[in-house]
C-alpha cells in the first residue's frame, strides 16, 4: 500500500510539473500574441478642396436725411425705386429681392445726441438680394456705385451690409472627400509599417473629423475651402 501511494504521489507530482510548464508556455505565448496584436499606429489623412459658392446674400443699405418727415419718406421711396430699377435692368428677378421696412431715427428724441444738428430725421433701408447666380451678383455689386450720381448714399461698412457667399453642396462632396482622406491616411500607415519592418493590419478604430468651410482668402470670399481630417488607428504585426 505504501509503495502504491508513493508511486501515485510521484506520478501526480510529475503531471503537475508538466502541467505548470505547459501552462507557463501557453501564458507566455498568449501574452506575446496579445502584445503583438495590440501594436498599432495612429495616422491622419487630409482632404482639402476648393469650391465656388453657389448662393450669395447681398444687402444694399442706403441712408437719407431730412427735417421734414413727409419729405424723408418720399426720398426713401424714390431711392428704393431707383435701386429696384437698377436691379431689374441688370437681370435680377423680383423673387430674389426682399425690401425691409425703413428704420427712422429722430435725433431730437435722443437725450444723448448733439442738438445742433442740421437734419432731425435719419432713415435707413436695407434691400436684400438672395441669388444662386453668384457671377451675376458679383458683377452688379461693382456697378451699384453708378447710383451715387442720383444722390443715394450707400452704407458699405456696416455689420449688416456685408456680402455673404455660401456653399450649400457639402453633402454632395462629403463621400468623395471622406474616401480621399481615408486613402491618404492608409498611405501614411503603409509607409510607417514599411519603415518599421512591420505589416499593416486591419483598422482598430477610426474617427472622422468635422468638415470646415472657410474663405480661400479675404480677396476671394466667393471661393470656399472645404477641409476634413480622418484619424485612423491600424493594427501592426511582424
Amino acid at each position: 500500500m505504501s509503495k502504491l501511494s508513493t508511486k501515485s504521489i510521484y506520478f501526480l507530482g510529475i503531471s503537475f510539473l508538466f502541467g505548470m510548464v505547459a501552462l507557463g508556455y501557453f501564458l507566455t505565448k498568449s501574452v506575446s500574441l496579445y502584445k503583438q496584436y495590440d501594436r498599432s499606429v495612429i495616422v491622419k489623412g487630409l482632404s482639402q478642396k476648393e469650391f465656388k459658392a453657389d448662393v450669395v446674400l447681398w444687402p444694399i443699405k442706403f441712408v437719407t436725411l431730412d427735417s421734414d418727415l413727409v419729405k424723408l419718406n418720399r426720398k426713401v421711396d424714390e431711392y428704393t425705386n431707383l435701386i429696384l430699377s437698377f436691379l431689374e435692368k441688370n437681370g435680377i428677378n423680383k423673387n430674389e429681392i426682399t425690401i425691409q421696412a425703413p428704420s427712422i431715427t429722430d435725433k431730437l428724441a435722443n437725450d444723448y445726441s448733439n442738438k445742433n444738428f442740421q437734419y432731425r430725421y435719419v432713415a435707413n433701408r436695407v434691400i436684400n438680394i438672395y441669388s444662386k447666380d453668384v457671377d451675376k451678383i458679383r458683377e452688379n455689386i461693382s456697378k451699384l456705385t453708378s447710383l451715387i450720381d442720383k444722390g443715394i448714399v450707400f452704407k458699405f461698412d456696416d455689420y449688416d451690409t456685408r456680402v455673404e457667399y455660401i456653399f450649400t453642396k457639402l453633402n454632395e462632396v462629403k463621400p468623395g472627400m471622406i474616401e480621399e482622406s481615408t486613402k491618404k491616411a492608409r498611405e501614411v500607415a503603409i509607409k510607417f509599417a514599411k519603415d518599421s519592418n512591420s505589416k499593416l493590419g486591419k483598422i482598430k478604430r477610426a474617427r472622422q473629423g468635422q468638415f470646415s468651410i472657410s474663405n480661400r482668402d479675404k480677396n476671394t470670399p466667393y471661393i470656399k475651402k472645404v477641409r476634413v481630417v480622418s484619424t485612423i488607428e491600424y493594427y501592426l504585426s511582424d
